[in-house]
């Protein structure tokens, strides 16, 4: 791999709720201390349960949230630091695609309009008779500009939404769940797409999803997110996991072989909640492997090549 293009450094986010008089005040850490390398060309993939923190990782990464501590550095840029001019500038280097492609679409806007919108937001100029190229390059034909998202398929307004984030040719893009909500044939296409993208463009991506087969199927890492903290990075996409949630993902996913016939153990314990987290290892609870020393110290990645936060790893 080449050198990072992404450094996130200790990152973390902290929302407060309540402080009325009715309701006290309570923080919760929604990410915790995430650090994470993305090379150029490099897929990232993120996943996790849900509310674990990856949509809210992504947005501070964009920094389309302001992050409570640590910092993200794009090829050597410090983005937290940068005034709103500087940012907004930083930004033509970046894209999103959202999870929903209806509710991230203007429905007043015909698509024309939403591939143009990136130019008006950057004050650049916009030849209209790019808009077909755009089209084209996402497999829609050059006629659907003149279409407004309500008249389009799910897999249609997603390929639009992809359209509008490289509208501006950026270099990393944040693939924010693009494929759940869509059928299980239109997901294979958009992956499709994206990979194909990912070549021709050049393109580096962080790919959240809490699907880990497809992560596995489309990342070159994975970062495994738990109540807001990382606990295993697979180096490879076909690595053994070692930490027992990632595990319990893998163990959990949907196998498309009908003449394999295997019962899913699900975990018991329940999740603790991410305003009260233990005080040690939040998975505790949960984890077939626990000892004591689990529920009174907090584990920490370890610096090896697999690293995983993990006191008895697999």
């Amino acid at each position: 791999m080449s050198a990072p293009m992404i450094r996130i450094e200790t990152l973390s986010k902290r929302f407060q709720t309540g402080g009325g008089f009715l309701k006290p005040a309570r923080a919760m850490l929604a990410v915790r201390d995430v650090s994470l390398t993305i090379a150029k060309g490099e897929v990232v993939g993120v996943v996790g349960e849900s509310g674990c923190g990856k949509s809210t990782l992504a947005r501070l990464v964009l920094r389309l949230l302001e992050a409570t501590s640590g910092r993200v550095v794009l090829d050597g840029t410090d983005l937290n630091s940068l005034g709103p001019k500087a940012l907004r500038a930083a930004r033509r280097r970046m894209g999103m695609v959202f999870q929903d492609p209806y509710s991230s679409l203007d429905p007043r806007y015909s698509v024309a309009d939403v591939l143009a919108e990136p130019f008006v937001v950057q004050g650049r100029p916009l030849d209209p008779a790019k808009i077909a190229g755009m089209l084209e390059a996402v497999g829609l034909p050059a006629q659907m500009a003149a279409s407004h998202p309500h008249q389009l398929s799910g897999g249609q307004r997603q390929r639009v939404g992809i359209a509008r984030a490289l509208a501006l040719r950026p270099d990393f893009v944040v693939l924010d769940e693009p494929t759940a909500s869509l059928d299980v044939s239109i997901q294979a296409q958009i992956i499709d797409l994206l990979a194909g993208l990912r070549d021709q463009m050049g393109l580096t991506y962080l790919f959240i999803s809490h699907d880990l087969g497809l992560v596995r199927y489309f990342c070159d890492r994975i970062v495994v997110m738990y109540l807001g903290a990382v606990v295993e990075v697979l180096p490879t996409a076909a690595a053994t996991p070692r930490h027992p949630y990632t595990r319990a993902l893998i163990d959990s996913g949907f196998a498309p072989d009908p003449t394999l016939r295997r019962e899913i153990a699900p975990l018991g314990g329940e999740i603790p909640s991410p305003f009260d987290l233990p005080p040690g290892c939040a998975f505790a609870g949960r984890c077939p492997r626990v000892q004591a020393r689990c529920r009174a110290e907090r584990p920490e990645l370890d610096g090896s090549a697999h690293p995983t936060a993990c006191f008895h790893p697999l």
